[in-house]
């Protein structure tokens, strides 16, 4: 991206941060670059208002539309949340079950927290998710054939939706790169939403797993609606309107980072 002459050095620097991790916090940028808040705040303003960057709350996040974040960078953001989130989302599935897995970070973090179960039927398109899910005697890895993604090793194509359409499992993880405050599920890569649509049509519970910060970004790509799921496992729910949407249809709605944790599920 070629700057603006207006664009000084420290702004620069911030656009760099933002760059390698998605997202740029004020108080972390004042602390790195040792001046005050107030001038942190008068950077990214002016960031957002030559559409570098996108303002958030307490900070600010890539302004693109149509492309990722890095699959690094994303491990990054909101690592603890999402490692709060997976171990949420695994305490929905019980021993002995069949599910999908999908391609994100997030559904990683469930991935993980689910190593040391047994019995699980575990059918991914994520290869993260199966090179570590395979040293596991318990576990039985299936991985769907297509197109695999060189950013971060996830199988697309029209080839994994037909092999996904085999199956039909108990449980669906999925993850989404962004949500709209109307209840549009979004993702950035049309191949990728395919496979994630034929996921959640041959799946009889879709939980959806996504921290905070999906909901500070958006993407071009519609992948569902709210709606349309069973479960929502969040570090966080901020907005009003999402707890209506989940109340209004249904959709149970989990916390990670709330005092109740969820109990595990009977469902087979």
């Amino acid at each position: 991206m070629k700057l603006d002459a207006m664009v000084h050095d420290r702004q620069k620097a911030i656009l760099d941060r933002a760059r390698a991790t998605g997202r740029v916090t004020v108080e972390d940028l004042a602390e790195a670059f040792q001046v005050s808040p107030q001038t942190i705040r008068k950077d990214l303003n002016e960031l957002c208002e030559r559409r570098y960057l996108m303002r958030v709350h307490g900070g600010a996040t890539l302004s693109s539309t149509v492309e990722n974040v890095g699959y690094d960078a994303r491990r990054i953001i909101a690592q603890g949340e999402k490692a709060a989130i997976g171990r949420a989302a695994a305490a929905l599935i019980p021993d002995e079950a069949s599910l999908f897995i999908n391609i994100g970070t997030t559904t990683e973090a469930v991935a993980e927290a689910l190593l040391q179960r047994s019995g699980l039927m575990v059918i991914t398109n994520n290869i993260t998710v199966a090179t570590l899910m395979r040293p596991y005697p318990s576990l039985q890895v299936i991985i769907a054939g297509g197109l695999v993604r060189s950013s971060d090793g996830g199988i697309v194509g029209e080839a994994a939706v037909d092999f996904i359409r085999q199956f039909k499992v108990d449980y669906a993880i999925i993850g989404i790169s962004a949500i709209d405050l109307d209840g549009s599920l979004l993702d950035f890569d049309y191949r990728e939403v395919k496979v994630a649509q034929a996921i959640a049509e041959n799946a009889r519970r879709v939980v959806l797993v996504a921290d905070a910060t999906k909901f500070e970004r958006t993407a071009p790509v519609r992948m569902g609606h709210l709606s349309e799921i069973d479960v929502f496992v969040t570090d966080e729910c901020r907005h009003e309107e999402i707890r209506v949407l989940c109340a209004e249809n249904g959709v149970e709605l989990v916390e990670a980072g709330s005092a109740r944790a969820p109990a595990p599920s009977l469902e087979s």
